[in-house]
């Protein structure tokens, strides 16, 4: 067999002896260095293979190695030492026959890992010595940034930029995962944890979708929808089919939502009369609402029809602008 170096590269987000089969054939049978000690060359000692730390000229150290024993495996850092890969494949290139280099995976990071790195950073910046800006703030300080990200993801999808949806989720996972973190910070018997929210999150998305993790009859879309409703209103005892609704949420979005839970359980409540009304705001409230009652029964969304007509009106505006000489003062 010719001479070789391995890299092994694996992820930092797993287990430290969590290797492939392979990677562990191969850190067993031949000699094992690394840059630093860690918990994969631990993990690897204990295992019965040796493991020798290089103080510096680790391309030496692994040609040196190659020459007494065939192969030579170097655990890669965090980083995956690019930089070391790239030294030796520049003097393996000019020289040949010394050895070939062999990269090999132990491990990869499953899906989401980098959601434990977002974790991580977010604990360091409110950990003492962190950022003093997040460290300052609360739920209630925070609350205006998480509508505001949140508008901006929902922009992102008006405008079909998924580019910007991707950063603008960024923002609004920002916003998650720091009101976790602040949340380690409250009293006992009231804190809680991202993991606390993740948890949550699967238990109720399993027990909402018998039809994927249960025994349960997929059936149309409009069933799947009723028996997602029949298990929440089980999950919850609530007093009023409004119980739930967030009634922070823009006017007329809030407006279309009470109209729906209202049909939803047949409860004919009609609008108040604009004209019945003893002031002109009241009026003008009555009148939005019959006037969102109808675009509910056409199937037509009021905030977003709405939100089209100023966005072009917004428009006509800045065109405007520039065709019209400023008015002077």
């Amino acid at each position: 067999m010719s001479a070789r170096i391995v890299l092994l590269v694996t992820s930092p987000r797993l287990p430290a002896g969590l290797l492939t089969a392979a990677a562990w054939d191969v850190v067993r049978r031949h000699p094992v260095l690394a840059g630093a000690e860690s918990e994969l060359a631990t993990a690897v000692r204990a295992a019965g293979a040796e493991v020798t730390v290089v103080d510096g000229g680790a391309t030496v150290a692994l040609l040196d190695t190659v020459a007494t024993h065939g192969t030579a495996v170097w655990l890669a850092g965090p980083s995956g030492d690019e930089s070391l890969a790239r030294e030796l494949g520049l003097r393996l290139a000019r020289e040949p026959g010394l050895a070939e280099l062999e990269l090999m995976y132990g491990s990869w990071d499953p899906p989401g890992a980098r959601l434990l790195d977002a974790v991580a950073v977010l604990d360091r910046l409110v950990s003492p010595g962190g950022d003093p800006w997040k460290r300052a703030q609360t739920h209630q300080s925070l609350a205006g940034f998480l509508l505001e990200e949140c508008y901006e993801a929902y922009d992102a999808i008006s405008a079909g930029d998924t580019d910007a949806l991707r950063e603008e989720l960024g923002d609004v996972l920002l916003q998650v995962v720091l009101h976790a973190r602040l949340a380690e910070e409250l009293p006992e018997g009231e804190r809680w944890t991202v993991d606390d929210v993740a948890g949550g999150l699967v238990d109720k998305m399993v027990r909402r979708n018998p039809h994927v993790f249960a025994e349960g009859r997929a059936g149309t879309l409009e069933e799947i929808e009723e028996n997602w409703e029949r298990i929440k209103r089980a999950e919850k005892a609530r007093e009023s089919v409004l119980d739930g609704i967030a009634m922070s949420q823009p006017a007329l979005a809030l407006a279309a939502k009470v109209l729906d839970r209202a049909a939803r359980v047949g409860l004919a409540v009609p609008p108040p009369l604009a004209e019945s009304q003893v002031d002109p705001e009241a009026r003008l409230g009555a009148s939005l609402l019959t006037t969102v009652a109808a675009a509910r029964a056409a199937n037509l969304d009021p905030e977003s029809a709405l939100r089209r007509a100023t966005l072009a009106y917004a428009d006509a505006v800045r065109t405007t602008e520039r065709t019209t000489p400023p008015t002077q003062g």
